[in-house]
């Protein structure tokens, strides 16, 4: 029942996709939440709809893009490959790129809504008794909203989890690489006897993600309380 060093390895990997999924999204989920919570502009149903478009997108279609965009011969794949080395394609920082592009959308609407629930007229009071704007984001509007990126937070990491169509696109599956745990189920599945291998991998992924799914459940509930 134990896992062997293989899935081992693809459930590190996983973990590690994951993790560094929510760490890349947080900040930029944080401040396109705000701007779309608190302002008003030209162009703004636009940015709210790209913002949102990987979660209608068909996921090989993101990694199809990913792969055009930062491939060994992309635009910019090209650019940081001579210019800094750096391979994104086919390696695991791609697939931590795939499951942030995937996951973001179901961030960035959890840290709206979070901060639309928060009144603006706390922070124009923080702001009369002198704290500057960033200040006043920090100690009332983000404080408040935690809960809500708290949740953001949960649903990313269980959606990279579950990541298959981008990361297979972009990152292809190589063993000890790019094998999350969706891929290394499909491959056990197509193995001869894989099955056992690919249940448990079945079973791993259902005891996360469910964990994933109660906790940030639970709370939501206490942010309705």
């Amino acid at each position: 029942m134990f896992p062997t060093p293989e899935e081992y390895t693809v459930l590190v990997l996983s973990l590690k996709v994951g993790l560094l999924c929510v760490v890349i999204s947080l900040p930029f989920a944080v401040l396109l939440g705000w701007v779309l919570a608190r302002k008003n502009f030209r162009g703004k149903l636009i940015l709210d709809g790209l913002c949102h478009l990987p979660l209608v997108l068909p996921p090989v279609v993101v990694g199809y893009l990913l792969l055009l965009l930062l491939g060994r011969r992309g635009f910019l794949g090209q650019i940081l490959s001579d210019w800094f080395g750096l391979q994104i394609a086919f390696t695991w920082r791609g697939a931590v790129l795939a499951a942030a592009v995937v996951g973001f959308p179901l961030m960035l609407r959890a840290v709206r809504l979070a901060i639309e629930s928060v009144d603006p007229r706390l922070e124009r009071a923080a702001r009369t008794l002198g704290a500057n704007p960033l200040r006043a984001f920090f100690s009332i509007t983000l404080r408040l909203a935690i809960p809500g990126v708290l949740v953001g937070s949960l649903l990313t990491f269980a959606r990279s989890l579950g990541e298959f169509g981008a990361t297979i696109t972009f990152v292809s599956n190589i063993a000890g690489e790019t094998r999350t745990l969706p891929l290394a189920i499909f491959t056990y599945i197509n193995q001869p006897d894989g099955e056992a291998a690919a249940a448990r991998l079945v079973m791993l992924s259902i005891i996360l993600s469910l964990g994933a799914l109660i906790a940030s459940e639970t709370i939501a509930r206490k942010m309705k309380n």
